[in-house]
């Protein structure tokens, strides 16, 4: 990123506590417009509670920055008209049909020509032919596409999506991604939290945040190679099933099966190699050294963090 692209987030700081307890801690983070950043961590990290200070439905407790712009505190109505916030859960009435939910939402934007610009928005994302069908009767990955529809109805400059694909179908996802590209594509800024490291892989960089605080930033090769993670991956007959053996053992920091193969991770590269190597002399299995793959560095980085509920 150069000096002179324009950040649609800059934020330094934040700070959001509930009961005592802070959710979020000392949280900074530079988007630049028209990029893709994937939000990624355990439950409970503060990842929707963060969301939600960005789009001005939250007023952090301590920090500063802007959203497109404009003053996290000071403009949180300005922001929050610029920007489509799609939330975990289903939010649009299901006893309303499609259009009917998308011109409730035309109104709340106060948008001139609603029923052209709901038409226009039917068509582009496929949804004209299903206009009239109540909405509760959708599939999740037809909901999940009404859902963006009725974020981006408003013409946002910025998207924040909170695990909008959890509980749908592969294809679904896969079209799902491919929509978020081309939004992306026309200058539109896109935060989307999610637990698959496949959507992962297809954002342009990755934060990634463990129990509030701000862990690892990113492209995902640049956040594998930070965390100096060496990995070993065994291939044969049962050598899933030598993970319990290896967990513990000094230099084992991980032992993860991948299917029938095994990873073995550590960040103390010798050690690591003299806990394996018993079981390297048997013949049974094909050891090699292998990039860590990013599911291998975010259990490592949640391992090394403190859940702030204990």
């Amino acid at each position: 990123m150069t000096n002179e692209t324009p950040l649609a987030i800059d934020v330094r700081g934040l700070v959001k506590s509930f009961g005592g307890r802070r959710v979020v801690d000392d949280f900074s983070m530079r988007i630049p417009e028209g990029k893709i950043f994937g939000f990624l961590g355990p439950n409970g990290s503060g990842k929707t509670t963060t969301l939600r200070m960005l789009c001005g439905l939250l007023t952090p407790d301590a920090g500063e920055g802007t959203c497109l712009g404009l003053d996290l505190r000071n403009q949180a109505p300005l922001i929050k008209r610029q920007t489509g916030y799609m939330t975990q859960k289903f939010s649009l009435y299901e006893d309303l049909t499609i259009r009917e939910n998308l011109e409730f939402v035309a109104r709340l934007y106060e948008m001139d020509k609603r029923g052209e610009r709901v038409d226009s928005a039917l068509r582009d994302l496929g949804l004209y032919s299903r206009r009239d069908q109540q909405t509760g009767t959708l599939s999740g990955g037809w909901k999940q596409r009404l859902a963006l529809t009725a974020c981006i109805l408003h013409e946002p400059r910025l998207l924040l999506l909170d695990e909008p694909t959890a509980g749908v179908d592969p294809t679904a996802r896969r079209d799902f991604w491919d929509e978020i590209h081309t939004l992306a594509g026309r200058g539109i800024t896109v935060l989307v939290s999610t637990h698959y490291m496949d959507e992962a892989e297809r954002c342009h960089e990755i934060v990634y945040i463990a129990y509030g605080k701000l862990l690892a930033s990113g492209t995902s090769d640049e956040i594998i190679d930070g965390t100096k993670l060496f990995t070993w991956r065994a291939h044969g007959p049962d050598a899933d099933r030598l993970a319990g053996q290896l967990r513990g053992k000094d230099g084992v920091e991980m032992a993860v099966a991948f299917g029938a193969d095994l990873h073995v991770s550590g960040t103390d590269e010798a050690a690591l190699e003299a806990a394996i190597q018993p079981f390297r002399g048997t013949g049974k299995l094909n050891w090699h050294p292998t990039k860590p793959t990013l599911e291998d560095v975010f259990i490592h980085l949640t391992a090394g963090s403190k859940d702030n509920f204990s």
